[in-house]
């Protein structure tokens, strides 16, 4: 999947005062909910609203939503409305987007059509919006056969703006030349004003997917998709192969438009408590009332099988950062499977898919990642129902070429052992607790996962709605279970021991694959510019100072829509918590409508840690909760976490006061969530592991560093920015000083020098020492959220377990050094990758959070970055 701009996720802490506010504000929020679900159920099948017809009502009390699906009588346009308790409102556009080549058309066009439209004529109205909009969330995303548009807001009026960039910049694009060689790809002088300067390629997407494809990763996976789907649109890359990105014409973008880009391939989504009819009104009134019905050609046919299983070898770059050079190679096996129109029987095999890879239990981790032959599992391993026909891929990545037949022999066996034995009723059951546990701890972002995870089969014509009836979905697989207890060795066999249409992939490191992609490139320049004539390089040359000028020109935007004071509510929604004790030890509580789950968090100070120990700190909050515990050994352990919890998680922290960038807060982030009646199992673990922690297993040890130092590796082209902003900064902030040490390419260096040592008898020391000093409740704080009924359960479980901790509190103490001897410098970096990208980042120094200088920082750092920096890198050097 592409993007042209990524969200952030942002965890948030709690603070302020009391229960019964916090119990009448949940009354508040079940009023909100009745009122949004109840105006949804009194549509009745048939109804007509702006041109709609009502197709079906659903009721969906496990995820406390109702569904109403219609359908526009003059387009066809389909459109599903999600009725649910949450302000944050969504809506989102998806259209059938099939290439039938590699030049990345969808992806481009995707780009293209957010440079302008009919009724918004400025440049790039979708960036313009971002600094006048509350939106929470504005994206595109282009997947191997759809293109979503979709935002999220809590505000009415700010949900009509955006809606009407939206529908106009979808359905009503200008679709410019000029915006298609800034988007797409251009020959340009690399000096735009000098005529005797070398002519280069330019492009956004062009760039965006060179950088795409420096990740061995992302080679690997895209090669598996062209090769288990070779007949139609999946053997094409959707985002564009860099060179083939070159033939693609404006012509062809304009055409691809028009075939796919029409009310007749789209389907809308509502979501929130906002009233449908009002969104209905608008869609009709700004879109669908001016288009008549056509019939797309845009179905994708499925694959037919193949009567014979096939096996194919692709080339990937050498990795530098990798632990061990001579193992680099990648295989799996991959099958082709259902249509996941079908959505139980792709509920079912979901299932398989993480009964067979997911967790320490399952046995594909137990064959293949305690084999210690490579360093993970391949890309793109488990079940994916993101294209027509699902699939289900496993291998190992980080092995000896010599070994691919060892890789693909153990798959083989542990498929025929386990349809001969089948899976222990605990695994199933703690898959089974997985889908429970997430249908009620919900997100902010709830809204926007639910049309991502349901546009897959609604995007060929399966059910929306059908896909979130989860509850019906589990009963119909209980009953299965119970009528047959060999159902799912059954569907193996079916799917996987019967099944020819089977591709083993192997993927080996080349030397000089970069050198010869860069050598391709130049040739294809070199042929392309040896035949421009002396017309075509002056048109070149005008073209270029066009495009720039047209960069650069002050625009009219009157015609955006914009956010008034008076349509903000200038009041906002206040989270209630109460700040107490227990033991001596900080405990904060709050409230919430959780769905009957309880949260908890814990940070433990580490300014006691020694300077030699904090770089392994990181490795620590890794393996803390992947290691035995109490009388549980690894996979006991992780399979009570998996019954038990929605999962055990630790981190680093790191931030710097808000009054002082010298004064850092050093920590251990501790947090986890359950199920009401599992929280007195849940705080057992975090017992079991804080008190009787087993890190000595080294064979254990170094499976788990080995993989860690891989997914790092791995990692570096993806956020190459991130690692450059990380590092800039630790130059400049104590914290960021701290943070480079356990979060930046210092950490990546030093995860490789670990996972390529034989012994790890060293860094268990290391690892008992920081156990030692810091699972105890010397300097602990504590949070628990939960609901009014349940809180008093939680509290005296916290206590329980707080209580079986060594060590005495000292109280509301804040973790703070004070670091004053820290001097910043302006040093310049350079770290040299194997990327045909570079990462840049420039840091400055400012001013804590509550220095009166902080507000307008914020505001100038948002100004520079839409009103200048966006302008000057993204359209001056594409």
């Amino acid at each position: 999947m592409f993007s042209c701009r990524k969200p952030r996720n942002i965890y948030q802490y709690f603070k302020q005062i009391k229960s019964l506010n916090s119990l009448n504000s949940f009354r508040s929020r079940r009023k909100i909910y009745s009122a949004a679900v109840n105006n949804a159920e009194k549509f009745s099948i048939g109804q007509r609203l702006h041109g709609y017809v009502v197709e079906k009502v659903q009721p969906v009390p496990e995820l406390y939503l109702t569904a109403v699906q219609l359908q526009h009588d003059i387009t066809g346009a389909q459109h599903v409305h999600i009725a649910r308790e949450d302000n944050n409102n969504v809506f989102s556009v998806g259209l059938r987007t099939t290439p039938m080549d590699n030049t990345g058309v969808p992806h481009i066009l995707e780009h293209t059509t957010l440079c302008g439209s009919e009724h918004f004529p400025c440049r790039d109205p979708f960036f313009k919006m971002l600094t006048r909009s509350l939106s929470t969330f504005m994206n595109a995303f282009t997947a191997s056969d759809w293109t979503l548009y979709p935002f999220s807001t809590q505000n009415a009026q700010d949900f009509e703006n955006l809606l009407s960039v939206y529908l106009d910049a979808v359905f009503f694009p200008k679709l410019e030349k000029l915006d298609f060689l800034q988007e797409g790809w251009r020959l340009e002088h690399k000096e735009v004003n000098d005529p005797n300067s070398p002519i280069v390629y330019k492009g956004v997407v062009f760039n965006e997917m060179k950088g795409a494809f420096t990740s061995p990763e992302q080679v690997y996976s895209q090669h598996l998709q062209n090769k288990l789907y070779p007949s139609h649109t999946y053997s094409y890359v959707s985002g564009g192969e860099p060179l083939a990105i070159l033939d693609l014409t404006w012509e062809e973008l304009k055409q691809f438009h028009a075939d796919h880009y029409h009310p007749s391939n789209a389907r809308f989504y509502t979501y929130g408590n906002m009233r449908l009819e009002r969104h209905l009104e608008l869609i009709n009134e700004q879109v669908l009332s001016k288009f008549t019905k056509i019939k797309p050609s845009t179905a994708v046919p499925d694959e037919l099988p193949w009567s014979e299983s096939r096996s194919a070898t692709v080339s990937c770059a050498k990795d530098v950062m990798a632990p061990d050079s001579e193992k680099q190679t990648t295989v799996s096996v991959s099958y082709l499977l259902n249509s996941i129109t079908d959505v139980f029987e792709s509920s079912v095999l979901s299932m398989l898919g993480t009964l067979l890879t997911s967790g320490a239990t399952s046995p594909f981790y137990k064959a293949l990642l305690e084999s210690n032959i490579g360093s993970d599992f391949s890309p793109s391993t488990g079940y994916s129902g993101s294209l027509k026909q699902g699939s289900f891929s496993v291998g190992l990545q980080g092995i000896s070429k010599d070994d691919v037949s060892v890789v693909t022999d153990i798959i083989e066996k542990t498929l025929d052992k386990v349809i001969e034995e089948g899976f222990p009723q605990e695994r199933i059951d703690a898959v089974l607790h997985t889908v429970e546990l997430s249908m009620k701890h919900q997100t902010a972002n709830f809204g926007l996962g639910l049309v991502v995870s349901v546009l897959p089969i609604w995007n060929h014509d399966g059910s929306a709605i059908g896909a979130i009836e989860i509850n019906k979905i589990l009963a119909t697989f209980k009953e299965c279970i119970a009528k047959n207890p060999k159902f799912l060795q059954e569907k193996l066999k079916q799917y996987f021991k019967d099944n020819k249409h089977k591709l083993t992939l192997v993927m080996n490191p080349k030397d000089d694959f970069m050198e010869e992609k860069q050598k391709e490139e130049e040739e294809k320049l070199k042929q392309m510019v040896d035949t421009l004539t002396d017309s075509d390089r002056k048109n070149i040359f005008q073209i270029g100072l066009e495009l720039t000028r047209k960069q650069s020109e002050q625009e009219d935007l009157s015609s955006l829509p914009t956010l008034k004071i008076s349509d903000i509510d200038r009041t906002g929604e206040v989270t209630v918590v109460s700040n107490t004790t227990t033991a001596n030890i900080p405990l904060q509580l709050c409230e919430q409508p959780t769905n009957g789950v309880t949260y908890f968090r814990a940070v433990a100070d580490m300014r006691q840690l020694s300077k030699d120990l904090l770089p392994y700190v990181p490795i620590f909050c890794n393996v803390l909760t992947q290691m035995g515990a109490g009388k549980m050994n690894f996979r006991e352990l992780s399979q009570q976490i998996e019954l038990k919890t929605g999962g055990l998680a630790v981190h680093s922290h790191v931030a710097s006061s808000v009054f002082d960038m010298n004064s850092v807060e050093q920590g251990i982030l501790f947090s986890s969530y359950c199920l009401d009646k599992n929280a007195s199992d849940m705080f057992a673990l975090w017992s079991d592991i804080f008190n009787e922690i087993n890190l000595s297993d080294e064979d254990r040890l170094s499976t788990l560093v080995k993989m860690e130092a891989n997914e790092l590796a791995m990692g570096i082209s993806h956020s190459g920015h991130a690692y450059a902003m990380g590092h800039a900064s630790s130059l400049l902030t104590p914290s960021g000083q701290i943070s480079e040490t356990l979060f930046g390419l210092r950490h990546v260096k030093h995860m490789k020098q670990i996972a390529g040592k034989q012994e790890m008898t060293d860094l268990v020391k290391k690892l008992q020492l920081i156990a030692k000093q810091l699972l105890n409740k010397n300097s602990i704080r504590v949070a628990v959220n939960s609901t009014p009924e349940f809180l008093t359960t939680s509290v005296k479980e916290v206590e329980k377990f707080l209580s079986s901790l060594d060590g005495d509190s000292k109280g509301n103490e804040r973790f703070i050094t004070q670091m004053d001897d820290f001097a910043p410098s302006c040093d310049r970096t350079h770290f040299e990758l194997p990327f045909p990208v570079n990462f840049m980042c420039k840091a400055v120094q400012t001013a804590p959070s509550m220095h009166p200088d902080s507000a307008a920082l914020n505001v100038l750092a948002t100004l520079m970055k839409w009103k200048f920096l966006h302008r000057e890198i993204r359209y001056s050097y594409a």
